[in-house]
This record gives C-alpha cells, sequence and structure tokens, in this order.
C-alpha cells in the first residue's frame, strides 16, 4: 500500500515541475515579446525624429543634432542602447519647447504624442514582463532543478525606468 504513494508522488512532482517549466518558458516568451514591440515603437520613434529633422522650418543646428540623435539610437548596440534613447528623448523634448514649430507641424506632433504614449504602454508591459520572470527565477524550485535551463536572464534598461518616471 504504502509503495503505491511513491509513484504517484513522483508523478505529481513530475508535473509540478513541467508545468513549472512551461510557466517560466512564457514568462520569457512574453518578455522577448514585449522587447520585439518596444524595439519597434523605438525604431518607428527614431525614423518619425528624422522626419522632423528634416522638416523646412528645423534650423541646421537642430536638425544635425536630432539626426544624430535618432541616428545613435537607431545604431546603438545593446550595451548603448539606453544611452542612445535616453539622448533622443532628450533631443525630441528640446525640439518641443519650440511652440512656434510645433504649431507649424501639429499633424507630425499628434504622431509623435501617440507614439510616445504607446511607447509608455510597452515600456510598462516590458518592465512587467521582465520583473515577472525575474522573479520567477529567484524562487528556490527554479534554481535548484534549473528549470530556466541555458535561457538568459531578461533584462530592462535604464531609459525604461526613466520613461515610466516621466510619465
Amino acid at each position: 500500500m504504502t509503495l503505491l504513494w511513491v509513484p504517484l508522488l513522483v508523478l505529481i512532482m513530475i508535473w509540478y515541475l513541467t508545468f513549472s517549466a512551461t510557466r517560466l518558458d512564457r514568462l520569457h516568451h512574453r518578455a522577448e515579446t514585449s522587447w520585439a514591440n518596444l524595439d519597434a515603437i523605438l525604431q518607428r520613434r527614431a525614423a518619425l525624429a528624422i522626419d522632423i529633422a528634416h522638416l523646412p522650418k528645423i534650423d541646421p543646428a537642430t536638425n544635425l543634432l536630432l539626426t544624430a540623435a535618432a541616428h545613435q539610437a537607431r545604431d546603438a548596440d545593446i550595451a548603448e542602447r539606453s544611452e542612445a534613447e535616453s539622448g533622443l528623448t532628450g533631443a525630441l523634448a528640446l525640439l518641443r519647447d519650440d511652440d512656434e514649430i510645433v504649431r507649424s507641424y501639429p499633424e507630425i506632433f499628434r504622431e509623435l504624442d501617440t507614439l510616445t504614449e504607446r511607447l509608455r504602454i510597452a515600456i510598462a508591459i516590458h518592465v512587467e514582463a521582465v520583473s515577472a520572470a525575474r522573479s520567477r527565477r529567484e524562487k528556490l524550485i527554479y534554481r535548484i532543478f534549473r528549470l530556466a535551463g541555458y535561457a538568459p536572464l531578461p533584462v530592462k534598461y535604464a531609459f525604461e525606468d526613466d520613461a515610466l518616471r516621466n510619465s
């Protein structure tokens, strides 16, 4: 009679570990998907910044600053991405302070506002996904049985915290 409990307990343990590993895999996938969405929005913002930089009423210094910031944000590798995105945010904020340019091109700045709001939402989703995956991986059962396998630990970037604080 007691020998029947051992296989049942082993089966329950196997089921729990499989369920836990699958859950962690889904959390990692969610973090990767949220990053892909965030990256697409960031790329679109950089493209819009280049479009804004080439508007007729933009002075050459602003054009140079905005174009350089946009290209740097687009081409930055992962280690430099946070600084580059913060630089582009700062350049766009400086441009926003010029009321004459904003009044001259209301449609493009409406698009920038919409994109900025989508960016804030995408950052919030990405930060939550990364936090959920990291907190799950910190649990003892996940570390003992190496349920994360060789998956890299999801990361969030400094510009995400800056954008959430400024919203």
